[in-house]
């Protein structure tokens, strides 16, 4: 019985072909320590070694993963990695192919983020198809975040740059912690059923992955998926990815940027405006233009009484029109107005601007004295900054006189 000649590149054929076939090979998580990384060059794939006290094995992650990474590995680097285990052919070496890789530290919310990614993205919840378009108009918008910090203040900041005619209802939650997810969720339901706004801008300033935590859990997800109100998610900063971000009709880098998706520019609308009412004139000019060369080309015998009387109607009726689009123009002007000093008025910023403010103690807005013991540290915050203070003593008096030495 002969025994079959392989060249090199049959036998690297069938050696991959046992790796690849091997179910336990096909995904797989691995730690380790990252040696050896290469910058990405043109290619932008990334190659290095991942390797433990004893053993070591080389990795590559091609460009389209390595462009969902929110970090750039760095030699020395413990990291998480889910990946598969084929053979690189040409160089007969066998290799990890990286789908993903998180650092070391945070590897059981990585585990447990990419199981409820995958399992969402099983039904169907990430598809494209499911994504509701944002208004290019909206006159009610729905913002869902911390009351305070600087993400809340750079979403009014905008939207009353841009967009002041629109009526924002703010609903506050916590963004972090164990009862945040519950507390999103039910403002989302909120929402939807008392029809708070034609959009819904979901987020919160950046932070840690522990910190975002409260926009990967299942209640979070679903409940923005289960939103007939389009959604917007706005968590943390550009690098930050979160399970919300997939499911949601749009996911913005920042805050501030999601306030800029959502509300046109005023200036931009009111110069559309004018450019529309330019071009009504211009079509009605050469309408009443050509009207009045048809009735112009008629000699003097077939110019009737009733020919001149429709022509004395059709200048009337021009008339009309154009009074009838300045008074609509004008009311418009005045609506934009009266909704843009509103939203001023309310604005939280007008108030600290006021020359008030408000106290915050261990990230709590402070309502009452009895809520403050001697020694405790707060901050008071002032429309252009912020102190830091300790309270000397709390005395809790009637509203006919207070006074608080702080």
């Amino acid at each position: 019985m002969s025994t079959a000649v392989l060249s090199v590149s049959q036998l690297n054929l069938y050696v991959r072909s046992l790796l690849e076939g091997d179910a336990h090979l096909a995904s797989l998580y691995v730690s380790g320590e990252i040696s050896n990384f290469s910058r990405p060059g043109r290619s932008g794939h990334l190659y290095f070694s991942l390797k433990d006290e004893r053993s070591v094995v080389r990795c590559v992650m091609f460009l389209d993963k390595a462009r969902r990474l929110r970090f750039l590995p760095q030699d020395g680097m413990k990291v998480l990695i889910r990946g598969r285990i084929s053979l690189y052919e040409a160089g007969g070496q066998y290799q990890l192919y990286a789908e993903d890789m998180q650092p070391a530290g945070v590897g059981a919310l990585s585990v447990a983020f990419e199981q409820l990614k995958e399992k969402l993205a099983a039904e169907g919840l990430f598809r494209e198809s499911r994504k509701k378009p944002i208004p290019a108009y909206p006159m009610q918008i729905c913002v869902i975040t911390s009351p305070t910090g600087a993400a809340v203040r750079d979403i009014l900041s905008v939207l009353g740059r841009r967009w002041p005619v629109a009526r924002i209802h703010l609903l506050s939650v916590l963004v972090q912690g164990k009862e945040a997810p519950a507390q999103i969720a039910a403002a989302l339901h909120r929402a939807n059923r008392e029809n708070l706004g034609d959009v819904i801008l979901l987020g919160r300033g950046g932070g840690s992955l522990e910190d975002l935590w409260a926009f990967n859990e299942e209640e979070t997800a679903r409940a923005v998926a289960d939103s007939r109100i389009p959604v917007v998610s706005a968590v943390g900063h550009e690098t930050d990815f979160t399970i919300c971000d997939f499911v949601a009709d749009l996911r913005a880098p920042t805050p501030s940027a999601a306030a800029e998706l959502i509300s046109p520019r005023q200036e931009e609308v009111y110069t559309r405006l004018l450019l529309m009412e330019q071009r009504r004139e211009a079509a009605m000019g050469h309408c009443l233009q050509t009207a009045r060369s048809v009735l112009q080309g008629f000699t003097p015998q077939l110019l009737t009484r009733s020919v001149q009387q429709k022509a004395q109607q059709l200048d009337d009726a021009a008339r009309r029109l154009t009074a009838g689009w300045e008074k609509k123009r004008d009311a418009c002007a005045a609506g934009f107005a009266r909704q843009a000093a509103r939203l001023d008025a309310l604005s939280p910023l007008r108030v600290l601007a006021r020359g008030f403010t408000w106290a915050e103690k261990e990230k709590k807005s402070v309502m009452r004295a009895a809520d403050l013991q001697p020694g405790d540290s707060i901050q008071l915050h002032f429309a252009d900054g912020r102190a830091d203070c300790t309270v000397r003593s709390v005395e809790e008096e009637d509203h006919h006189e207070s006074e608080n030495d702080v």
